[in-house]
């Protein structure tokens, strides 16, 4: 068993990283409470502009067979945009992540997945299992990202699917549902389809629209997948945080009860060491006499 000194020094130990850990779960419950703000006040837009797109698609009617967006793309391949964290101490985030991942790609030719990927941990994963990562994003980093960058990466994969490379493009992130729950998921992002869009909308013959329904379809489209992207962006964020924030709770709590059980070993050995010098005071006492 450990000695008093050696005890002493393991206490000392589990008390500093009780404090990293506790020091790290208010900057995560700080962060939290920030992206989930932002997460939860883009929701709303990115359900009205996924509904009105349905809409007017609907109205549109014949004419949408004019659209790239709304059919599979000419090439064989498939692109997916991967959002993972930059830094780990997070519990089971990324992990969760990768392994939904890896159930949707089971069966699928993964010579021909590229993936688009925001997050080092993430570049990481696939580089080690031989997977093609087209373009790392790393700039700006994933905590200063705001709708102008999300507005960029989704033009990036449009242009993409445009071009004629891919068949269709994926989005891979955590979505976030509450405090305690986040899921990982895989999600189509084009072709637009009514399922991506929430279900086909109900026409609106009624509605006066200015200057007319397509104009208004073929700028408010972009618009919808750049919103697409910065919500997923969000969520992910807030996701990461929020399991960050729960992995260094536990870790404080682990923490602090090592060190109660340290102390009460402390204590017990100290008292025996004690003991035993009185003992030995008694026993040399009554040798005198």
């Amino acid at each position: 068993m450990a000695g008093i000194k050696e005890l002493r020094l393991r206490i000392k130990s589990v008390g500093s990283i009780k404090q990293i850990t506790r020091a790290m779960e208010m900057v995560a419950s700080t962060k939290l409470r920030r992206f989930q703000d932002r997460a939860v006040a883009s929701r709303p837009y990115s359900e009205e502009i996924a509904g009105l797109v349905s809409r007017l698609s609907s109205m549109l009617g014949d004419d949408m067979e004019d659209q790239p967006l709304f059919s599979p793309g000419a090439g064989d391949r498939t692109l997916v945009l991967l959002i993972t964290s930059d830094r780990g101490l997070c519990g089971a985030f990324n992990t969760n992540l990768f392994r939904e991942l890896e159930r949707w790609l089971a069966g699928r030719d993964v010579s021909k997945h590229d993936f688009f990927v925001y997050g080092r941990k993430g570049a990481q994963y696939l580089t080690s299992r031989g997977r093609n990562v087209t373009r790392f994003i790393t700039d700006p980093p994933m905590e200063e990202i705001d709708y102008h960058n999300a507005a960029l990466t989704g033009r990036m994969l449009t242009s993409e699917f445009a071009g004629g490379a891919y068949k269709d493009v994926f989005i891979g992130y955590s979505a976030f549902e509450s405090m305690v729950k986040y899921t990982p998921q895989i999600t189509p992002f084009l072709p637009l389809t009514p399922d991506a869009l929430g279900g086909a909308g109900e026409a609106q013959s009624e509605a006066i629209m200015e200057p007319d329904a397509k104009s208004i379809f073929e700028s408010l489209v972009p618009r919808y997948l750049e919103t697409r992207i910065y919500n997923s962006l969000l969520e992910s964020l807030t996701s990461e945080y929020a399991s960050r924030r729960f992995a260094m709770k536990n870790a404080t709590d682990a923490a602090d009860d090592m060190q109660k059980a340290l102390k009460g070993v402390y204590n017990r050995k100290r008292q025996e060491g004690i003991t035993k010098e009185l003992l030995d005071i008694v026993g040399g006492t009554e040798a005198v006499k």
